[in-house]
């Protein structure tokens, strides 16, 4: 039991079976669940046993459909037949083990649900017990019973992460897979399915979450007798993983939760655990410095001066933490050179990084360091006396991605000097953050003639944990070309994940409302971007950059000597809100809502005593009339004061008649009140947003 639910398994002929997932159980209930129960009709045209589903459904027991397993010897035998052998129960976890003696298999089931918030993890532990090698193909640790046939799946590209699609799960089966080595844009290795028309705050769903940050594939799939089951694991290249006798896989842990009350519900749930249990509560009353980045600032024009100047104008305006993104290194001036050699640019920093980082540091900032350790460009120092270490295949011509090729850190003197560059850069400067990039997928993974795109994963988990036991003070962004490389998995590295490459606010909002069901906002990098986005050529007022940016990991990326003095008072009152709301933000509950304009999203925090809502809105409204913003989530018992903290400065414009909140003024109300009817919203036209504060007393 954990988190107001009970999960059962149930051991029935020598196989493990999901009997229950639900609201806890009363005491007493587990041990008189009757298995009969649990008994469905065999229909004609299938196998006598029927389509046997279980928590590791194999072929060999005459599942019909994918098995959880494949595996295979070079003298062709494939069929297993594992039985339990074991099983060891505690409060919140329970072992199982499984063996077939012919086929020289032996599994492992690792499940614990999560005590506090309910979120269960799934891993398995595969051995081979044979005498010959044993070739896996595919292993899930678990296949999930689904109640629900539409799906609620994320893709996009770059610049463009974390866009939701919805469909109804037909006939057979739906697969999503990324081969890129990374988590990827277009394919994250996430998904939430449910029943039919389940919305923010309805709806029984499920989420599942593979915590790995290389290749894979999520998939759900109809039987023929209707059931739906869900699985999730690692994609392997061919002849990837082979196990010697005696030699274990173990797989990623797919983590998954379920809801009754939509995909809030899970929120609620996931969020908690993040904070808990996969980031182990380092960042908990740990306030987030508000970045200044210097990328959409300069690019590659560094100048030094330049740059103590604008860390001067962030500090101005209320940054904590100055981060020199890429073009510091020797030779760098575009992305087509110079990457892999991680010494200052002597044209640009004659004395090293040390003047700008005392220079940074003395206007009471933290400094950090944009690095991309994994990589190295064609045309570099490091390349030209190791041609050797790239991941790749000798003799064979590579794609490069902008034009760098991957470093093989599955070889260990590659690691320890990648370790030893970064290293050195830590300890010669008071570096607090390392803003860690990955630009390009990986076609050729192959080291020594074998594919090894898992095992460069693994590296990578290597190299990250290294450097962090050396330093650990030192904090750790997650940046894949923006959003490609989001999972739990890499997040128990690091603190802060880069969302998205695209600092647009209307783009913004919808990248992080899909990004918000899987992760906390103190994680979620949020910038104050230039007025012209670079990534789509539209322009965007300083109000709705800044207060966008104001529910996440907020920084500024732009040239802030270049805003008028009005924009930077925006900015400044923005920052300045962000820090006092800062605990609220990075530890309240995150609530979607659903504005009932198509066009608009909204989003609230809630905490102890107060809330934080926002209201944007991204295309023209399809009604003349602002239908007021239902907030769901409030205590309805509380007494709540509202206050609109951006009245408009033109309410003439768009409305014959203001509101009172709309015009400034706080209002009172119960948060029943709230709920049902609503709070009076400005007209906003298509690039604007409203912000809500609510404080609460017991009425």
């Amino acid at each position: 039991m954990g988190g107001g639910q009970t999960l059962l398994v149930g051991l029935r002929n020598g196989r493990p079976h999901f009997d229950y997932w639900g609201a806890a159980l009363p005491a007493g209930a587990r041990e008189t669940l009757d298995a009969r129960l649990l008994e469905r009709a065999i229909p004609h045209g299938m196998l006598d046993g029927g389509e046997r589903l279980d928590l590791l459904p194999e072929s060999g027991h005459g599942f019909m459909a994918t098995p959880a397993l494949k595996v295979s010897r070079a003298h062709g035998g494939f069929v297993t037949q594992m039985a339990v052998q074991a099983a060891h129960v505690a409060d919140d976890a329970c072992q199982i083990r499984l063996a077939d003696a012919a086929a020289g298999v032996e599994v492992l089931c690792e499940i614990r649900l999560d005590p506090a918030t309910g979120v269960a993890s799934f891993q398995l532990e595969l051995r081979n017990a044979g005498l010959d090698a044993l070739r896996v193909d595919w292993a899930s640790p678990v296949a999930f019973p689904s109640l629900g046939d539409e799906i609620l799946a994320f893709g996009g590209r770059w610049a463009r992460e974390f866009a939701g699609r919805r469909l109804r799960l037909p006939s057979g089966l739906w697969a999503s897979e990324a081969r890129t080595g990374r988590t990827s844009h277009h394919s994250p290795p996430f998904l939430v399915i449910g029943e039919p028309g389940f919305g923010e705050h309805h709806g029984q769903v499920l989420a599942v979450h593979l915590a790995w940050s290389g290749d894979h594939r999520l998939f759900a799939e109809r039987l023929r007798d209707g059931r739906i089951q869900v699985q999730a694991g690692e994609l392997f290249w061919p002849g990837e993983v082979v196990l010697a006798p005696g030699e274990a896989y173990r797989s990623p842990i797919v983590y998954a939760a379920k809801s009754d009350v939509g995909l809030n519900g899970l929120s609620a749930r996931l969020h908690a655990f993040v904070r808990g249990t996969v980031l182990g509560g380092r960042l908990t009353g740990r306030p987030r410095p508000v970045h200044f980045n210097t990328w959409e600032a300069v690019y590659f024009r560094h100048d030094e001066d330049e740059l103590k100047r604008l860390a001067e104008a962030a500090a101005s305006v209320g940054a904590e933490r100055f981060v020199l993104d890429d073009g510091w290194f020797k030779g760098r001036d575009d992305d087509t050179t110079s990457l892999g050699d991680w010494t200052p640019d002597p044209g640009k920093y004659p004395q090293g990084l040390g003047p700008l980082v005392a220079h940074v540091r003395g206007l009471g900032l933290e400094f950090g360091l944009w690095v991309e350790p994994e990589m190295a460009n064609a045309c570099s120092d490091l390349l030209h006396n190791h041609p050797d270490w790239i991941l790749g295949e000798p003799g064979r011509d590579q794609p490069l991605g902008r034009g760098q090729y991957v470093l093989d850190l599955t070889r260990p003197e590659v690691s320890a000097a990648i370790f030893s560059a970064l290293d050195r850069l830590l300890r010669e400067h008071p570096i607090a953050y390392l803003k860690w990039d990955m630009n390009r997928d990986l076609t050729h993974p192959v080291s020594g003639g074998f594919a090894a795109s898992r095992n460069q994963v693994l590296a990578v988990y290597a190299l990250m944990d290294r450097v962090r036991a050396a330093h650990p003070g030192v904090e750790i962004e997650s940046c894949a070309s923006g959003g490609g490389r989001a999972d739990y998995e890499v997040l128990k590295r690091t603190d802060r994940i880069w969302t998205s490459d695209c600092n647009d606010p209307l783009e913004r909002q919808s990248i992080q409302q899909a990004f918000s069901i899987f992760f906390p906002p103190e994680v979620m990098g949020a910038h104050v971007g230039p007025a012209d986005s670079h990534t789509t050529a539209r322009r965007a007022s300083i109000e709705l950059r800044t207060l966008t940016a104001l529910f996440g990991h907020m920084g500024i990326e732009a040239d802030v000597r270049r805003f008028a003095p009005a924009e930077l008072e925006v900015l400044r009152t923005a920052i300045a809100l962000h820090k006092r709301f800062r605990p609220l933000l990075h530890g309240g509950r995150l609530v979607r809502q659903t504005p009932p304009d198509p066009g608009a999203v909204s989003f609230a925090v809630l905490g102890e005593g107060e809330a934080l809502a926002s209201l944007a809105q991204l295309a023209t409204p399809e009604t003349a009339a602002a239908a007021p913003l239902r907030l769901k989530g409030l205590d309805h018992e509380m007494i709540y004061t509202v206050r609109l903290l951006n009245p408009p400065g033109r309410p003439e414009a768009a409305m014959k008649h203001a509101p009172a909140l709309v015009r400034g003024e706080a209002i009172r109300a119960a948060g029943r009140l709230i709920a049902e009817l609503g709070l009076p919203a400005p007209i906003l036209r298509a690039g604007e947003i409203a912000v809500y504060h609510l404080e609460a007393k017991r009425g």
